[in-house]
C-alpha cells in the first residue's frame, strides 16, 4: 500500500522509500519549501528507474529556470516510463515534457484532458493554477473564470482541508472577484500548512484585491523570516510587503524592503519575478510622482539584459518594455514591438495587439507624452488581462493609464476609471487620487 502517492494514485516503482521520498518531495516541490530538490534526489537514488520521480525533479528545475538540467531529466523521464509506467504515468510525463520544451498548447491541452481523467493527480493540475500558470499564460481573456472552472469542476474529489487544493482554489476566486470566499480559503490553507508559499502568496493576492493592506502586511511581516532567502519567492513575497508601503506613501519603507529584498543585485529569485518585480516597482514609483534613486534603473536594465530577447512572451514583453522605456532604450523598445506586431499579423500571439501596445504606451510614457499614451491605452486597457500574470501585476497598466489621464487634463475620464477601480478594489491611494482629480 506504500507505492501510492498522497492521493491513492499508483507508482510505478519497486521501492517503499523510493515512493516515501517523492510523496514527500512534491509536498515541497507544491509548496515550494527548501528541501525540494534532495528530498526528490533521494526518490532517484532509491529507485533509478522511477520516472515520476525524474519528473517531479524536471519540473523543479523548470521551476528554477534550470532548462537545461530540466529538459535532462524530462527525457530520461520519458525514456523510463515507456519501458516502466502506467497509462497516467505516461500521461503525465508527456504533459511535463509539454511544458519544458516550451509547446504551451500542447502542454494546456493535454493538462486539461489529464485533468478530467485523473483529477487528483495534483502536479499535473498545478501547472494550470496560480498567476504564471498554463491558464494565465494562455492569451486567454477569460483566464480568471476558467481557473475558477476548473476548480470548481474538481472540488468533489477533494477533502474539505485538502492544503494543496485550498490554496489554489482560493487563489483562483479571489483573483476573479469573490474575495471573500478567496480570503477565507487561502487564509485556512496557510493555517493547515504553514510551510507553503504558495498559499502565503495566495492569501497576499486575495489581501491586495480586498484592499487589505494591514492585514497583508501582518501576514507577510509574520512569515517571511520562517523562509530562506534562497526560496523561489522571497523577494516576490517581499515586493507583496514594497508595493502595500509604496500604496501607503511611505517611500522610505517601501524603497528598504526593495533594496534589501528585491532588487537585482541581491534578489534570489527567478528571471520572470526579478525582471517584473522590479520594474513594475520602480515604474508605480516613478508614476506615483517619486524620485527613483540613481541607480536602480540601471540596475534592473542590466539585469534584464540577459533575458527574454525574443518576443513573444507577453508578460516579460511588458515589462522588458517598461525597463526600455525608463531607461531611454528607445531601439530595443522599438525592435520588441515590431517584432510582437508581426507576431499579431501572422496569428501567432494568441494574447492580441493589446501586447504590443501596452509596450507602445510605456514609451510615450516616458517621453511624458501623456495624451498619446492615454490614446494608446484607453481602447485596449480592458484587454490587459490577457498578458497573464495577476491583478496586482496587471494593475500597473491601469495605473499608466490613470496617470497619463490626469496629467493631461482628462479629469472626467481619470474619475470613470477611478470609480470602476473603486468598486472593484480600494487602495490607500484611493484619498490621493481623488485629492489629485479635483486639482485637473
Amino acid at each position: 500500500m506504500s507505492r501510492f502517492d498522497r492521493y491513492s494514485l499508483p507508482l510505478s516503482t519497486s521501492s517503499d522509500l523510493a515512493a516515501e521520498r517523492y510523496r514527500a518531495g512534491v509536498d515541497l516541490l507544491l509548496s515550494l519549501w527548501p528541501g525540494t530538490a534532495q528530498m526528490l534526489d533521494e526518490a532517484i537514488a532509491a529507485d533509478p528507474d522511477f520516472a515520476l520521480a525524474y519528473a517531479a525533479r524536471a519540473r523543479f528545475h523548470a521551476i528554477r529556470a534550470e532548462l537545461a538540467e530540466a529538459r535532462v531529466k524530462i527525457a530520461m523521464a520519458q525514456e523510463l516510463v515507456a519501458r516502466r509506467g502506467t497509462e497516467r504515468e505516461r500521461s503525465h510525463v508527456e504533459v511535463l515534457a509539454f511544458v519544458i520544451n516550451g509547446d504551451a498548447a500542447k502542454a494546456r491541452a493535454g493538462a486539461l484532458a489529464h485533468t478530467d481523467k485523473w483529477p487528483r493527480d495534483i502536479v499535473i493540475m498545478s501547472l494550470l493554477l496560480g498567476a504564471f500558470g498554463l491558464l494565465a499564460f494562455s492569451g486567454m481573456a477569460d483566464h480568471d473564470q476558467a481557473r475558477v472552472d476548473l476548480c470548481e469542476r474538481n472540488a468533489k474529489h477533494f477533502e474539505v482541508d485538502d492544503w494543496w487544493f485550498m490554496t489554489y482554489r482560493g487563489w483562483s476566486h479571489g483573483e476573479n472577484g469573490n474575495i471573500k470566499l478567496g480570503r477565507s480559503l487561502t487564509e485556512r490553507a496557510l493555517e493547515l500548512r504553514r510551510h507553503n508559499v504558495n498559499a502565503v502568496h495566495a492569501v497576499a493576492h486575495v489581501l491586495y484585491e480586498a484592499g487589505a493592506g494591514d492585514d497583508a502586511e501582518a501576514v507577510i511581516n509574520g512569515w517571511l523570516p520562517e523562509y530562506d532567502r534562497s526560496g523561489v519567492l522571497h523577494n516576490h513575497i517581499a515586493w507583496h510587503a514594497a508595493l502595500i508601503a509604496l500604496e501607503r506613501g511611505n517611500t522610505d519603507r517601501a524603497l528598504a524592503l526593495y533594496n534589501e529584498n528585491v532588487a537585482p543585485p541581491v534578489a534570489t529569485g527567478v528571471p520572470i519575478n526579478v525582471v517584473s518585480d522590479t520594474s513594475s516597482f520602480l515604474w508605480r514609483m516613478q508614476a506615483y510622482g517619486h524620485v527613483v534613486p540613481e541607480g536602480l534603473w540601471e540596475d534592473a536594465a542590466k539585469y534584464a539584459s540577459g533575458y527574454f530577447k525574443q518576443a513573444g512572451f507577453p508578460f516579460a514583453d511588458v515589462h522588458m518594455a517598461i525597463i526600455a522605456a525608463a531607461t531611454g532604450d528607445k531601439a530595443a523598445l522599438d525592435q520588441r514591438v515590431d517584432a510582437l506586431a508581426t507576431l499579431v499579423d501572422a496569428g501567432n500571439l494568441p494574447a492580441g495587439p493589446v501586447v504590443p501596445a501596452i509596450c507602445r504606451a510605456t514609451l510615450a510614457f516616458a517621453e511624458e507624452d501623456y495624451v498619446q499614451c492615454a490614446a494608446i491605452l484607453e481602447p485596449v486597457a480592458h484587454e490587459a488581462v490577457r498578458i497573464g500574470g495577476s491583478g496586482a501585476q496587471r494593475e500597473i497598466v491601469e495605473d499608466t493609464l490613470l496617470v497619463s489621464l490626469l496629467r493631461c487634463g482628462e479629469a472626467g475620464k481619470a474619475r470613470a476609471l477611478l470609480d470602476e477601480r473603486l468598486h472593484r478594489r480600494p487602495s490607500p491611494r484611493d484619498s490621493h487620487w481623488l485629492n489629485q482629480i479635483a486639482t485637473v
